[in-house]
């Protein structure tokens, strides 16, 4: 004889019963295996920075003039269509030395090689073909978000022995250098739209890190990351020149009071 109508819900009921009362029991099992929840045992309580001399009256200036802002037109630099691409880096580093004969010119001048070298930079100079042209191959990519390129520009600053980074864009079919670095650099990568330059240190096992990064409120690339880091290798101090000052080289606060190269706000 079938069973009735009224007799299978009663067992369907039943059977749904001991199946979600296993499960019940197997989560309960499952909370105290090697799978679950650990304690990572006290947080410390949070504090707030402890502010000192409270009385102290604010700086009613800047302590350093570094030129924070460097936004300034290339003269003499065409840039063919608002291509960036199309404009000459040995002319942009030709500009700058021209701008700048104090530092270029004469035998005094910290950085007379490059000039002297300048006459190097023949056709192949990209390519790296005799070494002696103290301009390196620029970069093309993206750093203001405007979805074109900014070129990144390197060259030698001989004798010292020093690299000197320089970041270009274009406006309205002029070339105009947004960034602006000095110092001996260790390496330099662009990531977004900041460019980070590294930098030996006097301190054995450390080395400095800076970023620079693309503000549209200024239209330049703003220092915002002056940082000393520890290194893999943990090797000796390096040795790092201490060019002359000069009016488009002034101090730059780091944290360390030997560091002697800064950002510049000269024309490029």
């Amino acid at each position: 004889m079938p069973p009735s109508r009224r007799g299978r819900p009663a067992r369907v009921t039943a059977v749904l019963a001991l199946l979600l009362a296993a499960a019940a029991a197997g989560a309960l099992t499952a909370c105290g295996d090697s799978g679950g929840l650990r304690s990572a045992g006290a947080t410390p309580a949070a504090r707030s920075p402890a502010r000192l001399w409270p009385d102290l009256a604010p700086a009613s200036s800047p302590a350093y003039d570094i030129g924070e802002v460097d936004n300034e037109v290339v003269k003499g630099v065409a840039v063919p269509g608002g291509d960036i691409r199309e404009a000459d880096p040995v002319a942009a580093v030709r500009a700058e030395i021209a701008a700048h004969p104090d530092d270029y010119e004469g035998d005094e001048a910290p950085y007379r090689e490059t000039a002297r070298r300048m006459a190097d930079c023949g056709p192949g100079w990209a390519d790296g073909a005799d070494g002696r042209c103290p301009v390196l191959r620029p970069y093309y990519r993206d750093l203001t978000g405007d979805g074109r390129p900014e070129m990144t520009l390197g060259f030698r600053l001989l004798p010292e022995n020093m690299t000197a980074v320089r970041v270009y864009t274009v406006d309205k079919d002029r070339l105009v250098r947004v960034m602006s670095y000095d110092d001996a650099v260790s390496s330099v990568a662009l990531a977004g739209r900041t460019v980070i330059l590294r930098s030996p240190s006097e301190v054995a096992g450390y080395e400095y890190r800076l970023r620079w990064t693309w503000d549209p409120d200024q239209r330049a690339m703003l220092l915002t990351s002056d940082e000393m880091l520890r290194t893999d290798d943990g090797g000796k101090p390096a040795k790092r020149p201490s060019p002359s000052p000069s009016p488009s080289m002034p101090p730059s606060p780091s944290p360390s009071a030997s560091r002697s190269a800064s950002p510049s706000v000269s024309a490029r």
